[in-house]
């Protein structure tokens, strides 16, 4: 038997006011551009440039006349005037559905044609019979965007037999892709790095030493990697000049042939910085981007049209679908004002408590001047919740005296010194680049050595915590970094 029952549940939800804001919030100064011009184009009663009538206050006010007329600002609409009491607008209800989460997802692209189709023009020159072509282009389609085929060929010769009903056998797969890898950029095509490197070496002017770098890449390319130098002058009965001009026309190669064509679809990110910090008189000074400011204000003639449909006595359905119309309009574009404004004031006051912060690095742009910070010391300062200076610190850039950087770059964890002070993570890091970055490339310093200079620094860490950093840096091992 079913019971009825009351239960009471208290739940927080965001408003969708407060999902736009958030939206806003985390959006870059180009991104931003992009949305603001979606919203104009798609709301009729927002408008861009200045206005005589600036602020929503006197937007309302501007249609009280003389004669005591009542003002038409939205809020003031009763729009039970022309509904019935069981009906709710929709505009209403459907923003409920959406969370912030629900981020925007639409990616643009680059103009021009696609790495696969730039391969397979070229493959149009060479003469093959249909089977040949649907081989050849089904490389070409295995091609990764570094440039590099990472199947083996009898995976290959699996997958035509099952999606494109062609079977062959491994020698023909390799002839076509002897072929493949004659196209443009060379070393495209390759199966690894060894075979990479070498194809663009035979596409080389042939010399001594063009032939010592192919013959060390397929005799001894495990001892390269791993740069035992005296074995390979051993190895190869060779000087140590005639190996160092071996691996500098190695050196010169591009390990990722994909990566050079220049159509590629792949975005690239202009920077666009979203404040500039300038020092004048020994002060710090900080300015928003003025593009992340925009002049909005809500359309006069649709307020006329409001306004005459207000005056209206016939309350006909066509008349409320237009009332309904406007409404939804003239909320959404007072809503976007509103989100815009309170963006503007979030971003400037997460930034300016940063700044201050860090007031004595910004002011000399030594890196080992760097406090300690983390979110929360920030969303203290301000008052605000630790994923609202997150959405700021993660995708905004800054102008500073010392180049553009990324906000969340002034964050850092803390360690303690010899003498118990807590210092940034990134002095650490700083110190130990410039240690490295002196050091002889020759005989470069282990782990465990410059553990021990950053102890003598006054820096008592650990071998793990030192690998930890230089890895985060991207410097290789001490092997790696050496030499002839």
């Amino acid at each position: 038997m079913l019971k009825q029952h009351l239960q009471f549940k208290l739940s927080q939800k965001l408003s969708p006011q407060q999902i736009q804001l958030m939206k806003l919030i985390q959006l870059p100064t180009q991104a931003f551009e992009q949305r603001l011009k979606q919203e104009l184009e798609e709301n009729p009663a927002l408008e861009s440039g200045k206005e005589e009538v600036d602020s929503l206050d006197d937007f309302n006010e501007e249609y009280n006349d003389e004669n005591d007329h009542e003002s038409i600002a939205a809020e003031d609409i009763n729009i039970d005037d022309y509904l019935s009491d069981d009906e709710i607008p929709e505009y209403r209800t459907q923003a409920n559905n959406y969370s912030a989460d629900d981020d925007e997802k639409s990616v643009p692209y680059a103009a021009g044609i696609s790495f696969n189709q730039y391969l397979l023009n070229q493959l149009n020159t060479f003469y093959l019979s249909d089977e040949e072509w649907n081989i050849a282009e089904f490389l070409v389609g295995s091609i990764d965007e570094s440039g590099y085929i990472r199947r083996p060929i009898t995976d290959i010769m699996d997958d035509l037999a099952f999606t494109q009903n062609i079977y062959t056998d491994e020698k023909a797969i390799r002839r076509l892709l002897d072929i493949v890898q004659e196209l443009d950029p060379p070393g495209v095509g390759a199966t690894s790095l060894e075979e990479c490197l070498i194809l663009q070496l035979h596409r080389k002017e042939h010399s001594p030493t063009t032939q010592l770098a192919i013959e060390i890449l397929k005799k001894s390319f495990d001892q390269f990697t791993k740069k035992h130098y005296k074995k390979l002058i051993q190895k190869h009965d060779i000087t140590e000049e005639q190996l160092r001009g071996a691996i500098g026309e190695i050196e010169r190669l591009n390990p990722k042939p994909g990566g050079s064509y220049s159509g590629n679809t792949r975005m690239i990110e202009h920077v666009v910085p979203d404040f500039s910090i300038r020092i004048i008189d020994g002060e710090l000074d900080l300015t928003l981007n003025g593009r992340n400011a925009p002049e909005l204000h809500v359309s006069r003639e649709y307020s006329n049209m409001l306004k005459g449909y207000k005056a209206s006595k016939d309350k006909s359905k066509s008349q409320k679908e237009t009332v309904l119309f406007i409404k939804q309009k003239l909320d959404a574009a007072k809503w976007f004002i509103d989100a815009i404004r309170q963006r503007q004031q979030t971003l400037f006051v997460t930034m300016n408590a940063i700044m201050h912060y860090q007031k004595e690095y910004f002011l000399t742009g030594d890196e080992r001047n760097l406090k300690p910070m983390i979110l929360k010391d920030i969303a203290d300062e301000i008052d605000m919740d630790v994923s609202t200076v997150s959405r700021v610190a993660n995708s905004k850039y800054v102008d500073t005296p010392y180049g553009t950087k990324l906000i969340k770059e002034y964050f850092s964890e803390s360690m303690k010194n010899d003498q118990g002070e807590d210092v940034s993570t990134k002095e650490i890091k700083k110190i130990l680049e410039t240690v490295i970055g002196e050091e002889s490339k020759k005989k470069p310093l282990t782990d465990d050595r410059l553990a021990r200079i950053l102890k003598e620094k006054g820096y008592p860490i650990a071998r793990r915590t030192v690998a930890k950093y230089r890895e985060q840096l991207d410097i290789p091992v001490a092997r790696l970094r050496k030499q002839i």
